[in-house]
């Protein structure tokens, strides 16, 4: 049976940032977290009952928006009725995303307390006039403090978030921000390029970014850092210390099996008797969200032909790659539904093989995309 785990959806933030094409929505007045924790909990029963959920949770996600302007007290009503509804596996993994700002910042003590036990702090520069361009409501000196105040807090367990590529970046920017980070030391950092994604500010006002060679030099130059220093990458954009890579995000890019509750929320489950994995799916609206519950949101099965692309979309994010078990145990279908993309990106020096495993070769890693498009075709 695959690995389960929850993640939850909380759509607030104070300000909808240009480059953001999460389900976030700026606060305009006092919050429905009463109300809001009420759905969550009954939408979660839902979920259990419809999938006939059994097995025991691995890891939590609270995400958004912005979950950590909630109330101490709202997340703990939350995690409590959670546990009420399911089992949880030894040493859970309790992730909160968190802005540095000093309102946030000031509350992690008491997240901690709640049985929180890992942070996830949306940093993104710690340059202010970068911040500014980006539309945070943070100050680089907020995001340095919100680290300290995460040790002093007892968590020995935060990711800290940056962006690369960012307008108005000078070729040394990216550098600062991955040195600072490391000297926080959190013992996690994701560090990402900037996209312009549709349905965002920046899509449709495009800053001037860096030219790619830039970004691709600046993004080289600060994994040597962090390699240095003993972030092991061991995702696309993740890196960690030994034993502390993110387990709720490695569950999803291993194929694994998660519950999505919130306004937007989405979920993955794979059911037996026959094989079938399925696409579950929430209203963004946050206003429908809390109408009914019980009723919101529906579900898709993955048509077979298209679970390739979607497995090898996600195992090929991870450094470590795959074995074709996983893949039959993930999917249900026999490994030669992999061919002839799979054999063709061997051929080209895309894919490694040893054995049963496949993991990307350097240049694959470069070049994902192009190992995607052999899937798309052959689904």
């Amino acid at each position: 049976m695959l690995p389960l785990s929850l993640y939850i959806h909380i759509p607030w933030c104070i300000k909808k940032c240009p480059y953001c094409d999460f389900n976030s929505h700026a606060v305009k007045s006092d919050t429905p977290e009463d109300a809001y924790i009420t759905a969550l909990l009954a939408d979660l029963a839902c979920d259990i009952q419809r999938y006939d959920i059994t097995r025991p949770i691995s890891s939590i996600f609270i995400g958004g928006g912005t979950p950590s302007l909630f109330s101490p007290e709202s997340l703990n009503r939350l995690l409590r009725g959670i546990e009420q509804q399911l089992s949880f596996k030894d040493k859970l993994e309790i992730t909160l995303e968190a802005n540095p700002g000093t309102f946030e910042s000031h509350k992690f003590a008491e997240f901690r307390a709640l049985g929180i036990n890992r942070l996830s702090i949306g940093i993104q520069s710690f340059n202010d006039a970068l911040l500014k361009k980006l539309g945070r409501v943070h100050s680089a000196q907020e995001a340095i403090r919100a680290a300290e105040i995460a040790h002093l807090s007892g968590f020995d367990n935060f990711n800290l978030d940056l962006m690369f590529g960012l307008p108005g970046a000078s070729p040394g920017s990216s550098k600062i921000d991955i040195e600072t980070a490391i000297s926080l030391k959190p013992s996690h950092i994701s560090f990402y390029q900037l996209t312009l994604e549709p349905n965002t500010w920046f899509h449709k006002f495009p800053p001037k970014l860096p030219d790619d060679e830039a970004i691709f030099s600046s993004q080289k130059d600060c994994q040597k850092l962090l390699a240095q220093a003993d972030y092991q990458q061991y995702e696309v954009s993740a890196y960690s210390k030994p034993s502390r890579q993110c387990v709720h995000n490695v569950n999803y890019w291993q194929f694994g099996d998660y519950l999505g509750i919130g306004a937007g929320a989405h979920g993955k489950i794979s059911q037996s008797l026959p094989h079938s994995v399925i696409r579950s799916f929430k209203p963004k609206s946050p206003e429908q969200y809390l109408i009914n519950s019980q009723q919101n949101g529906g579900a898709d099965t993955i048509a077979a032909a298209e679970l390739p692309l979607e497995f090898m979309m996600n195992h090929l994010r991870l450094k470590q790659g795959f074995t074709l078990e996983a893949y039959q145990r993930a999917t249900g279908l026999a490994v030669t539904t992999l061919e002839p993309a799979l054999s063709a990106c061997v051929k080209q020096n895309l894919l490694i093989r040893q054995h049963n495993h496949y993991y990307c070769s350097e240049q694959g890693w470069n070049f994902l995309d192009n190992i995607l498009e052999k899937f798309i075709a052959a689904a």
